[in-house]
């Protein structure tokens, strides 16, 4: 039992998605005894038991749909002779058996500036472990960010990118203080397995990089689906702490899947593939009618 917390406790640092599944109660002959458990990872992994053949095989896939829900179930399984007599095995009995999910939502927050200490502090509370990440150590403190799960920062995002680790599970928002650093910083969270890549600032800003990122190849093979930019719902925010709220919420609902019929600040998606997929225009004056120039 002790085996199965332990590995529930570095799942979870690793931002990995499980689900945990406990014999809750037990009547008659059966195989599986209150207490056991067994932890059913995402990628289809089974640490521990819950009793062997007799119901294992119905309880990863209650599993499976508790992990897609993120609503945990009690599952009631009635053994008889006959109904396991194939298996070899003698079960005789009712059984329970209690599945969670067991899901660690992380929001990588890139840039350590004003907009991020309120994401931190709202996310955290939302249930987020939050990763901080900024080239400027002095903006990556506890006393700046004390929810925050972990603080990284380096003498440079590029440096900081060798040993960051992106699970895929995890939501990369781009907030940090200059067009430059924008760019970098998606770029990075685009060619990470991230479910959800979100970057701040106006849609002039966002065309720009995109076609700036399509110029360097960089958006070959990217799944912009991903992608949500400008970042956040349409609740009229205006202050960094109003601006933090719509992001998270639409963290929120990216995680419970409420995106679809939510009014986003999001540039069009056919939009951001027509400017992925344009062929790159020619330098100087030729550009009239193409992408926004940095900084506009």
């Amino acid at each position: 039992m002790i085996d199965v917390f332990e590995e529930i406790a570095e799942m979870r640092d690793r931002g990995e998605r499980g689900a945990l599944c406990t014999v809750i109660s037990t009547t008659g002959s059966t195989p599986g005894k209150e207490t056991m458990r067994m932890l059913v990872r995402e990628s289809g992994a089974v640490s521990g038991s819950v009793g062997g053949g007799c119901v294992e095989a119905d309880v990863v896939a209650a599993a499976r749909e508790v992990l897609e829900t993120e609503a945990p179930r009690r599952l009631t399984f009635k053994l008889t002779e006959e109904a396991t007599g194939q298996t070899g095995l003698l079960c005789g009995g009712v059984i329970e058996i209690f599945v969670e999910p067991i899901t660690a939502p992380h929001a990588i927050l890139f840039g350590g500036g004003h907009v991020s200490r309120s994401l931190c502090a709202i996310a955290a509370d939302a249930g987020w472990r939050v990763t901080v990440v900024d080239d400027r150590p002095a903006f990556v403190t506890a006393e700046r960010f004390p929810a925050a799960q972990r603080r990284v920062a380096g003498e440079s995002f590029e440096a900081i990118f060798r040993d960051l680790r992106v699970p895929a599970s995890a939501a990369c928002v781009v907030v940090t203080r200059g067009h430059a650093m924008d760019q970098e910083c998606l770029d990075f969270a685009l060619h990470t397995d991230a479910s959800y890549v979100g970057l701040i600032g106006s849609k002039v800003k966002v065309r720009g990089i995109l076609a700036r990122l399509r110029d360097a190849g960089r958006l070959e093979g990217v799944d912009l689906d991903r992608l949500r930019a400008p970042i956040g719902l349409d609740i009229g925010s205006a202050t960094h702490g109003e601006i933090a709220v719509s992001i998270v919420a639409e963290l929120v609902a990216h995680r419970r899947r409420r995106l679809e019929g939510l009014r986003s600040m999001r540039l069009p998606r056919d939009e951001m593939v027509r400017i992925a997929l344009r062929t790159r225009l020619p330098e100087g004056p030729a550009r009239e009618g193409g992408p926004p120039a940095a900084g506009s």
